[in-house]
């Protein structure tokens, strides 16, 4: 009974701990973006290269992280893949002519810097990174 006990605490606990992870994703954009609020499948067209514009018409230029907590956490909840099919993705799309491949930085704070400073830049930091300068948009 203390087996079952202690397998159903540590799976709801991880399963708590995981979806709060997701939670301290943030989507930011550059002031220039109109929009406040992005649906989660036009955030996975233009993260992953199939718009360039959002809904309201803002153009936007997606900004990627190297790696990192917060980048798989990004890529698993809006993306619905791992780092290494994400990037096959953008490959495929570079090869073919279809895209270029987005800028990737290094740091969270180098997104916060250029989403910033760039005009219709979109990107994603965890939500301990300081963000001031950009707007944080709500995924619905």
């Amino acid at each position: 009974m203390k087996i079952k006990f202690c397998s159903f605490f540590l799976v709801a606990a991880t399963l708590l701990l995981t979806s709060q992870a997701y939670a301290e994703v943030l989507v930011i954009a550059n002031n220039s973006v109109k929009s406040t609020t992005v649906a989660k499948s036009d955030l996975k067209d233009v993260l992953s290269g199939g718009s360039s514009s959002l809904k309201d018409g803002s153009k936007v230029t997606p900004i990627l992280l190297k790696s990192g907590s917060a980048n798989d956490q990004f890529l698993a909840e809006y993306i619905g893949k791992n780092d290494a099919a994400f990037r096959a993705t953008w490959r495929s799309l570079v090869f073919s002519g279809q895209a270029s491949m987005p800028k990737s930085l290094d740091s969270e704070a180098a997104v916060v810097d250029y989403v910033a400073h760039n005009a219709g830049a979109v990107g994603y930091i965890s939500a301990a990174t300081p963000h001031d300068g950009v707007k944080v948009l709500a995924v619905r």
